[in-house]
């Protein structure tokens, strides 16, 4: 019984000075190693061997990077505002013992001394300017406690604001200062919009007009040069109809007896109409009768030989076209083919006829309206 409780006390001795000797360290940790008190030696990673009951792991190490994130802490600016700002470390242990024995407590040491830092920074800034300069803030901050925190055997990675809260009230007039500006920017935006709309628009009219006046012009030009082309072509028609009429009475050679007859042939006109209660028949119609009834074969007062005295040449007989580049030419040539064959006809109708031996003709009666024309 007693032998079995010496083999218990010495297996459990033996369990005890092996936990003492043996020891494991994690990866990317360090183990610092006191003896008697004193600093021995850092254990790497791995398993490592001790002095029972001599030696003693003190601390355990992480070299790993750590992020820590602090509250947000009251800071006043420049314009004397008080902001809230929250920030976020990322450091990394490199040094253990500088890490375990300069400073008591690391991450509080880091704290602290990124709080103080960063009211130094903010402090010399007003409120829109830390709103807007982040990045300066947190260069200007990692240097301070990167060149701080050295000493402790630590190294500031990165430093990031989480947030700037600015009070309420400054939030509010923020928001309203941006809606202000966010309104202005929309009107001018809106009159620049109306002013461009207002500028094509007139631009358009304006070409419009324009091309409303420049049509406007081409038409009138277009149709007083049809006007006028036609004036002409009806000139030339009328000169044209009133040589062939005058060609023909001077070929018909015409006498007393022809006009009584014509006005005969207009009387049943002259009676035409509602209007015409009473017409007057003069007294040389019986005359006229007497001269037409004497013989169908040999009417009184129409010479017997027909055939016309004088040939007036009438030219050419077609209207001449104008041409667009010789308008005026083209008018000029036509009075004067005109005027020459006037003169033509009036030297034709100056010459005496041939007279033949017949027996005078009883004169025949004047139309109305028409002048005597004296017996030869």
């Amino acid at each position: 019984m007693v032998v079995l409780i010496l083999l218990a006390v010495l297996l459990l001795f033996v369990v005890v000075v092996l936990s003492k000797t043996v020891r494991i360290i994690p990866q990317s940790r360090a183990g610092i190693v006191e003896r008697f008190g004193k600093y021995k030696a850092s254990l790497p990673a791995g398993l490592n061997v001790l002095v029972p009951f001599v030696d003693r792991v003190r601390y355990v190490i992480d070299l790993r990077e750590q992020v820590v994130s602090f509250p947000p802490q009251p800071v006043i600016t420049e314009d004397n505002l008080v902001v809230s700002i929250d920030t976020v470390i990322y450091f990394q242990v490199t040094n253990p013992v500088a890490a375990t024995y300069e400073i008591a407590n690391y991450i509080q040491a880091v704290e602290q001394l990124t709080m103080t830092t960063l009211r130094n920074i903010v402090g010399g800034m007003d409120l829109e300017e830390t709103l807007t300069s982040r990045d300066a803030i947190n260069s200007r901050l990692r240097g301070v406690l990167d060149e701080a925190t050295g000493k402790w055997g630590i190294r500031v990675n990165r430093v990031e604001l989480k947030g700037i809260d600015p009070p309420p009230s400054i939030k509010d007039s923020m928001e309203k200062q941006m809606r202000a500006d966010r309104d202005k920017r929309a009107a001018i935006l809106t009159a620049e919009g109306q002013r461009q709309s207002a500028i094509l628009t007139a631009e358009g009219a304006k070409q419009s007009a324009i091309l409303n006046a420049e049509g406007d012009r081409e038409s009138q030009i277009l149709r007083a040069q049809a006007d006028r082309e036609s004036q002409i072509l009806r000139a030339q028609g009328e000169g044209q109809a009133i040589q062939t009429v005058f060609q023909a009475i001077h070929d018909g050679q015409p006498d007393q007896s022809l006009l009584a007859y014509q006005y005969l042939q207009m009387m049943p006109k002259i009676a035409e109409g509602d209007a015409n209660k009473v017409w007057i028949v003069p007294s040389e119609i019986g005359k006229a009768l007497e001269g037409l009834g004497s013989t169908m074969t040999n009417l009184q007062g129409i010479p017997q030989d027909a055939s016309p005295r004088v040939r007036v040449d009438m030219g050419d007989t077609e209207p001449i076209p104008p041409t667009p580049s010789a308008d005026d030419s083209t008018l000029s040539r036509t009075h004067d083919a005109v005027q020459q064959a006037i003169r033509e006809a009036q030297g034709a109708s100056m010459s005496p006829p041939p007279v033949s031996p017949e027996p005078a003709s009883p004169a025949a009666p004047p139309v109305p309206g028409e002048p005597e024309t004296p017996q030869a």
